[in-house]
């Protein structure tokens, strides 16, 4: 029986609205575009490199954003920089909805603004993570951060659905628009997340000068040259997936509509099974989840070059689908692991860096194999990447101490 002095018992439901409903918008807001950029830019007269350099802008936005992401943080607080983000990113669309009507600078305009979405969305993305690292306690951190990763992925899913039904109205600019709505809501959801204190106020001490990012590098160094590894291989290997499924349908002469469907149901198990991974994490420990995601999503991607129907390459993406489902949170819950009370945006910043520089890699490994033998040999070199990342995983996780007791 518990006395009336006891602190209530945490329950994720009671943060969820404020925690995940602006992850949720983002999402949306995000997927609405995604589909539409690069006809955007086609429309605007650029060419299939140039169209394709401009949704590229957005993760390279979010790549080189990550560090001033961290120091965004620190001086305006997680609530302030979740909003900025969201409103900075509505802005950027709705930008891009009037480029299409302009006739000499609209590819700019479009191009700048997605270099903008990208950076906003690393500011909302490090803002998020690193409030919930210090709102939730230790035992529950992997399934918060699990389906923070989760809900972002059902935006992401329902965000272009929401844009055709717009589109059919609106035309391409109906999809900006729709991400201009769902960015502007999640900026005003945001402002409902309660600022959190300060360890250092909490604690009465004085704050003393805060760590910079070449400190909190040094002092972790072991960290990212070792655990950082296996979140780049990891990184590498979920965005190779993207690619792999529509590039080696096609290879097998699969109408689109067939290769959609793959995709689909490849993205339905994945948005599936979130939760039940973020607990087995919390309750067994993350080696649970990390280990099996990557062995399994490295074994489906070393068996699609042996596929040669439908149904094989249905099955390979399934089993693509539930291994990055499960592996969904794990690169914020391992880095809000070993991330200081001190220094923590810092931290997290270096550490999203490591992983998106390996989202940005995995591609251009598929690529540089592909130009030199074949996509068969180009999807097997990025198979041998979960591998790699379940072999590092296995060796550092173990050995590497923190404070986290799970």
């Amino acid at each position: 029986m518990t006395s009336p002095d006891d602190p209530e018992p945490f329950s994720l439901r009671s943060i969820a609205v404020a925690a995940f409903g602006p992850t949720l918008l983002f999402g949306i807001g995000q997927g609405a575009i995604l589909p539409v950029v690069a006809l955007s830019a086609r429309n605007l007269g650029a060419s299939v490199a140039v169209a394709a350099l401009i949704v590229t802008l957005i993760g390279l936005g979010s790549w080189f954003f990550n560090l001033p992401a961290s120091l965004v943080t620190l001086r305006f607080g997680e609530r302030w920089s979740i909003v900025g983000a969201a409103v900075a990113a509505g802005l950027a669309l709705a930008a891009a909805a009037a480029s299409s009507t302009l006739a000499s600078n609209g590819l700019w305009l479009l191009a700048v603004a997605m270099a903008v979405v990208g950076m906003a969305g690393a500011v909302f993305g490090l803002a998020r993570q690193k409030y919930l690292t210090e709102a939730v306690p230790v035992a529950f951190r992997a399934r918060s951060l699990s389906t923070l990763g989760g809900v972002n992925r059902i935006g992401v899913f329902i965000g272009p659905f929401a844009g055709a039904a717009v589109m059919q109205f609106f035309g391409l600019a109906g999809a900006y628009w729709v991400g201009v709505v769902a960015m502007a809501a999640a900026a005003l959801l945001s402002l409902t997340i309660p600022d959190l204190t300060t360890p250092e106020v909490q604690s009465g001490g004085e704050p003393g000068p805060q760590p910079t990012l070449r400190s909190v590098a040094v002092s972790h160094a072991g960290v990212f040259l070792s655990l950082g590894v296996g979140i780049l291989l990891l990184s590498a290997l979920r965005s190779s997936r993207q690619v792999v499924i529509p590039l080696w349908s096609d290879h097998l002469g699969m109408d689109a509509t067939s290769a959609s469907l793959i995709y689909g149901l490849s993205g339905a198990i994945d948005m599936l099974v979130f939760y039940p991974a973020g607990k087995l994490m919390d309750r067994k420990g993350r080696q649970w989840v990390a280990i099996p995601s990557t062995l399994l999503m490295g074994t489906a991607l070393l068996l699609i070059p042996l596929t040669g129907s439908f149904v094989g390459l249905l099955l390979a993406a399934l089993l693509i689908g539930f291994g990055n489902g499960i592996s969904s949170g794990l690169v914020m819950t391992l880095g809000a692991d070993f991330s200081p009370d001190r220094g923590r945006g810092q931290f997290l910043g270096l550490w999203r860096f490591m992983a998106d520089a390996g989202s940005t890699g995995g591609p251009v490994l598929l690529s540089g194999v592909t130009a030199l033998a074949s996509l068969g040999p180009g999807i097997s070199a990025t198979g041998i990447l979960g591998f790699a990342a379940a072999a590092v995983f296995a060796v550092v996780i173990p050995r590497l101490k923190h404070r986290r007791n799970y």
